[in-house]
């Protein structure tokens, strides 16, 4: 039942920060439409390799704190869902 749940792409709704001196890499606010159970949600950081291929790992606890991190908090939203 969980690999029915995992099959949907994950989405990114908004990014949060941004690195410095590397511009692919990222760190996004992501989301995966689960259908009527709603939605996963994740932050994750994203490594850009090209448009079609990237690659995630878990954000660092002290991310606000390391100095090659620029706070962006730019809105995607990708599920184009609307908030009132």
């Amino acid at each position: 039942m969980k690999i029915s749940f995992s099959s949907g792409s994950w989405r990114t709704q908004a990014i949060l920060y941004q690195n410095g001196h590397l511009t692919f890499k990222k760190v996004e606010f992501q989301m995966q439409d689960i259908g009527a159970l709603g939605y996963n949600k994740r932050i994750v950081e994203v490594i850009y390799l090209t448009p079609l291929f990237m690659l995630t790992s878990e954000v660092p606890n002290d991310i606000d704190k390391r100095v090659e991190w620029i706070k962006v908090d730019k809105d995607i939203n990708e599920l184009y869902l609307k908030f009132p």
